[in-house]
């Protein structure tokens, strides 16, 4: 993107209250969503869920969540709409489905990893006087259970700020895609930094150096942030996604070192298995 990002920590603020914020509509409940979503029923929203697998929407209907059939069931009467979603695909899907049944002054919270691109293309389908604010977030699912993630925001949070006060720290970062873009660049230096702690345990094994020396070091150098991500526990972002991530870099710049981690993450099996799994697989 031209503009330079201006990028502002914000943290939580009562910008409007709970009782302004009574219709929500919160589509995408895999791994970082359903905890999401748990904690708006935690707040005493007003909360309707859709899923593709029915079978998570259940799981909160239990906790008081209307349940929708459909995307564009969900956001009926809705003021403001979350989308947690894999992949640009599917947040083109849901919001090709839900946008002729939003309410002119709905809002819109993107906060999949899609990239500033295709967050341009899906604002771009909306109706007329709906906003749409891109906030994804940086954490994993022990984080979003507990309302510790970082939101990387683009366009003005302050009708919504409420909302995402529940998820974790705001970072404005400018203008609308702003935030998409944030995101990739973190989570791209994040991905690369876990990749190069692999090689580096590698070559340790190499030399015949404890993993417990190694550990310790990293952990205490400058790549201490992504040595923790590299051995942390009880977290969860699957290779799977984090390949996809690193591609929609890809597509914005020449990132020679980014290409070749790529080109190692679609070549590793457990495609599923946490990111951290990598040590593992390329030792």
């Amino acid at each position: 993107m031209a503009a330079m990002l201006d990028i502002r920590w914000w943290h939580r603020t009562d910008a409007r209250s709970v009782e302004d914020m009574s219709k929500i509509a919160f589509l995408g409940l895999g791994a970082m969503g359903l905890p999401m979503a748990r904690r708006l029923l935690a707040a005493g929203h007003e909360l309707t869920v859709w899923n593709r697998t029915a079978a998570k929407a259940d799981l909160l209907a239990q906790d008081g969540a209307k349940t929708a059939f459909t995307p564009a069931e969900a956001v009926e009467d809705a003021e403001f709409v979350v989308t947690m979603l894999a992949d640009p695909k599917a947040v083109h899907e849901v919001v090709d489905a839900l946008s002729p049944a939003l309410n002119p002054g709905a809002y819109l919270i993107e906060m999949s990893s899609i990239g500033p691109e295709a967050f341009a293309e899906v604002a771009a389908k909306l109706p007329a006087g709906v906003t749409a604010i891109d906030s994804p977030v940086l954490g994993s699912v022990d984080r979003a259970a507990t309302g510790q993630l970082t939101l990387f925001v683009g366009g003005d949070p302050t009708p919504v700020q409420a909302i995402l006060d529940q998820f974790g720290t705001t970072v404005r970062c400018g203008g609308p895609g702003s935030g998409s873009a944030a995101k990739i660049v973190i989570i791209t230096s994040v991905i690369v930094g876990v990749t190069a702690v692999a090689e580096a345990v590698r070559l340790a094994d190499r030399y015949g150096l404890p993993e417990s020396l190694i550990r310790t070091v990293l952990s205490n150098s400058p790549l201490a942030g992504v040595a923790g991500r590299a051995f942390a526990e009880g977290v969860h972002f699957p290779i799977r996604l984090a390949a996809k991530d690193v591609s929609l870099a890809l597509t914005s710049a020449d990132l020679p070192l980014a290409r070749t981690v790529h080109e190692q993450l679609t070549r590793l099996a457990g495609q599923e298995e946490d990111l951290g799994k990598v040590v593992d697989q390329l030792r």
